[in-house]
């Protein structure tokens, strides 16, 4: 009854799923855990009229022309340019930390002091990995990079990942840059904004091909059996010939047979504030105070006209099986080559595509895991 078998509805399996649908003209059935499609970028309207970003903010953000444009075809867009403020010894200031952050947190002639050396060793509009930075000889620079290091980066570092910043793999500290430049954007990305009607739209439109059915509250251990020996896929207990494409935990595909492999989750704490607006912009981080690491206001993502505000905060925890929601994979030299060991093992099996975060174990952001569906429809599926 169906050619193709895909776990998951968020961005990569969503995206394959409409490019086989409507390119292949082949029958796909969509197997999610949750209520609803999306995974983590399913949003809502509340009863103010604000979109909520049920799983924490997602700003959209690339400099792939192709995946924008792939996505042109499902949503308008709210031409959105993120901003973060980072509350530090009592004040707010732009991260990540650049060169207006400077004259925020330091006397005006140091700050001077300081931006004409970063100019002589690095070049306008680079950024520099935090890390990188501390191992600079200058004695100023070294003085520059500490101060950003305790005050900035090693604090929320502790809580958002539970370890030092020299214990995480580099792909993840080098996320968080110090930018020798005057723009106080989050990101400097070609193309950014947000959905106009929400990210849920953009999946129900991808999603809504005569060629696609969608089983949602179902776990895809209910129904579809992995067999390790025949190297086999069952669906409901006969043998599946067709494709499957696998976008959850890949540990779990396999019943966490070399282990489970390390994730951090979220504990996502909403308010409803009776004020217009709570901050100042849509993000403000807390690197120092409070067990949270940020707050996201949602008013700010797609304006709306209300007379109260919603605003989320954010305490990273432990992902623990069954009980939270797997969000970023922990890379450890351990991690990683449990992970191939997953990854040996589903190469040995004829139909099985591993695609999306959890699946490859890696920190993809949304025009990333985009880019890689379409990608691995053009060069295993078309």
């Amino acid at each position: 009854m169906f050619d193709y078998l895909i776990i998951g509805s968020g961005f990569a399996g969503s995206v394959i799923a409409e490019r086989i649908a409507s390119k292949l003209n082949k029958k796909v059935l969509i197997i999610e855990k949750r209520n609803h499609i999306g995974g983590n970028c399913y949003d809502f309207k509340d009863e103010n009229g604000i979109i909520i970003h049920k799983y924490g903010p997602h700003l959209f953000h690339t400099n792939y022309k192709e995946v924008w444009d792939y996505l042109c075809n499902f949503t308008d867009w709210y031409l959105y340019h993120h901003r973060v403020l980072a509350f530090v010894d009592g004040k707010k200031i732009p991260i990540p930390f650049n060169l207006n952050s400077l004259y925020e947190v330091f006397p005006l002639s140091l700050a001077k002091e300081l931006e004409k050396k970063l100019l002589s060793k690095y070049r306008y509009d680079t950024k520099v990995p935090i890390l990188e930075l501390r191992k600079n000889k200058d004695q100023d620079l070294q003085f520059l990079a500490t101060y950003i290091y305790d005050k900035i980066f090693v604090n929320y570092t502790a809580k958002q990942w539970g370890k030092k910043p020299e214990e995480i793999d580099p792909e993840v500290t080098a996320r968080v840059p110090v930018v020798i430049s005057k723009d106080n954007r989050y990101f400097s990305d070609k193309y950014q904004g947000v959905p106009r009607e929400g990210y849920t739209k953009v999946f129900k439109r991808m999603l809504d091909h005569p060629n696609i059915k969608i089983l949602l509250n179902t776990d895809f251990k209910e129904i579809l059996k992995v067999d390790l020996e025949s190297r086999k896929v069952y669906l409901l207990g006969q043998e599946f010939k067709g494709r499957l494409i696998f976008t959850g935990m890949i540990d779990e595909l396999f019943d966490c047979k070399f282990g489970v492999l390390p994730y951090r989750s979220l504990d996502l704490k909403f308010e409803t504030i009776d004020k217009e607006y709570f901050q100042e912009v849509a993000v403000v981080n807390y690197p120092n105070d409070y067990d949270f690491t940020r707050i996201t206001e949602f008013k700010h993502i797609h304006s709306v006209h209300s007379t109260q505000t919603v605003i989320l905060k954010e305490y990273p925890k432990t992902y623990e099986v069954g009980k939270n929601i797997p969000y970023y994979p922990v890379f450890t030299r351990e991690s990683r080559e449990i992970y191939f060991r997953y990854k040996e093992l589903a190469d040995q099996f004829d139909n099985i595509i591993l695609l999306g975060r959890l699946a490859e174990y890696c920190y993809y952001d949304m025009d990333d895991v985009i880019k890689r569906a379409l990608e691995i429809f053009e060069e295993k599926l078309k």
